[in-house]
């Protein structure tokens, strides 16, 4: 199989700064498969390139390298990593938008070093890309720096258990349709509300009527808030950290 890096910024693709960090990584590591994941992330949003991150990383094959950058640090003393988690690796800021694979057992991190010449505004270009190209020539992971005892690591915030039997979660993304996830793993039998409105459990979105406050369990085991054809964000003044109830739960 080709060498493949895949990015991930929140860049977007009208300045060239994406084309940028591939010219870096095509003339570093000839012959490599680029992917493009994504570079509409919301400026500086590390939560939602972590949970990102946490939908795709691992489903790609062995050896893969994924590169992230959402680095609203960029040229302070955050550190730039590179992490080998579960035969893959990852490049980019020490910010916790690699707290996916960090969790995993057995996951190493180095320290990448900085370069007096690398632009304090871009390490994307300078520091990551040709860090993420010598991973994919077959570079060893401990040549890259020095072992990082302490990364920075995010985590989802936990439901609580509420007296009553209800756990009580919050919305922790917006999708692009409007949907709104929470950090509950609920049944689909189970009930939920927000606030003091019940919502209904469905199976999938096209169980609902068009217009309908849903509630199902989505692709990521998590519980999603929706509305059949609509936004759920936009109807229900849903935001990240909106509080969700559920019973009836297994959570993990």
């Amino acid at each position: 199989m080709r060498p493949v890096i895949t990015l991930l910024t929140d860049f977007g693709t009208a300045d060239g700064y994406v084309a940028e960090m591939k010219g870096v990584l095509l003339s570093a590591a000839p012959g490599t498969e680029v992917i493009d994941l994504s570079h509409e992330v919301a400026p500086h949003d590390v939560d939602a390139a972590r949970l990102a991150v946490a939908r795709y990383w691992h489903r790609f094959p062995e050896g893969v390298v994924h590169l992230v950058v959402i680095d609203p640090g960029v040229g302070t003393g955050r550190a730039a990593v590179a992490v080998s988690s579960e035969r893959r690796f990852l490049v980019g800021p020490d910010n916790g938008v690699l707290s996916p694979a960090l969790l995993r057992p057995g996951a190493q991190v180095v320290e990448l070093p900085v370069s007096p010449d690398a632009a304090p505004t871009f390490h994307g270009r300078d520091v990551f890309a040709p860090a993420a190209a010598a991973l994919a020539r077959g570079a060893a992971f401990e040549s890259l720096g020095a072992r990082l005892a302490e990364p920075t690591i995010r985590r989802t915030p936990e439901p609580v258990r509420e007296a009553d039997g209800w756990i009580r979660g919050e919305v922790i993304a917006i999708d692009r349709f409007g949907n709104a996830v929470t950090n509950l793993m609920c049944r689909t039998a189970g009930q939920v509300r927000i606030g003091t409105r019940p919502v209904p459990m469905v199976r999938t979105y096209g169980d609902g009527t068009p217009g309908e406050a849903i509630a199902l369990v989505g692709s990521s085991g998590l519980l999603e808030i929706a509305v059949r054809n609509g936004s759920a964000a936009d109807s229900l003044g849903l935001t990240r950290g909106s509080e969700v109830r559920c019973r009836g739960t297994s959570q993990v």
